[in-house]
């Protein structure tokens, strides 16, 4: 009877190891050799000229080793009769950071800025050319991105990077980005009044500047609640150059179901 006990014993540690291998689901993504360029859109759903920005960047092949896409909703408009519940203030104060980086002084919207710098007159064509230019230069930095869905339901999402060039550890800031694509909604107020906007790679969460340490790297693990699981979502790390709002180097990662 015992060793019938141990072997019904052994069998259960084995269906319970192989659930928790199950629940624990992990996917990866690493940088190569190429430099990826990071594509940012300044965008409010109190702006009416914002809308076809939106859609523009939505229609992009999100084509992760070409480039990163990602929506910062600023906060300046909401004060004309519609409140954009995507949008914060920090989103916006990067975006007036990264203007005087550019040389431009002001913010506008919609505004994208590709690399650091303001991208005018934005057609798929020259976005082609730019990141065609860009994936000439190598690549200055490793980035890691790993999530792990526990048993919880929550997501353990890793973060890493790893200067490949002394010089850009000194001023290089190290940013992880959430984002969510498929959101909708049904403006009621403001210059938008009446449309249904749709939205995708909007920036929920920012993290960072984080520093690279003495061994030129970095590392950080983020636990991400279980509403997170189910939508249709994924991280951004990406290293930027504090000195002049150059991007290093960047690297996008789906959430796996």
């Amino acid at each position: 009877m015992q060793v019938k006990r141990l072997i019904v014993c052994f069998f259960s540690s084995l269906l319970l190891l192989s659930q928790t291998q199950t629940f624990a689901a992990e996917c990866s993504a690493k940088t190569s050799s190429k430099t990826i360029p990071l594509l940012e859109l300044y965008t409010s759903e109190g702006c009416s000229s914002c809308p076809p920005a939106d859609k523009w960047i939505s229609k992009i092949q999100h084509n992760k080793s070409e480039v990163t896409p990602l929506a910062f909703h600023v906060d300046y408009w909401d004060y004309i009769g519609w409140k954009d519940q995507f949008s914060k203030a920090e989103y916006s104060d990067r975006q007036r950071k990264t203007a005087a980086f550019g040389g431009a002084g002001f913010v506008n919207t919609p505004q994208f800025v590709f690399n650091g710098r303001d991208f005018k007159g934005w057609d798929n064509s020259r976005l082609k050319s730019a990141i065609n230019q860009t994936q000439q230069l190598a690549s200055r930095a490793n980035l890691t991105l790993n999530t792990v869905n526990e048993a919880d339901g929550s997501i353990t999402l890793i973060a890493n990077a790893e200067s490949l060039n002394p010089k850009v550890t000194k001023n290089a800031d190290v940013f992880v980005a959430l984002y969510e694509n498929g959101l909708i909604t049904q403006v009621k107020a403001g210059e938008n009044n009446g449309r249904e906007l749709k939205h995708d790679y909007v920036v929920r969460q920012l993290f960072g500047a984080y520093q690279l340490n003495h061994q030129h790297q970095f590392s950080k693990n983020f636990t991400l609640a279980n509403t997170w699981k189910n939508k249709d979502a994924g991280a951004v790390i990406f290293v930027q150059d504090s000195s002049n709002g150059e991007i290093i180097q960047s690297l996008a990662l789906d959430f796996c179901s």
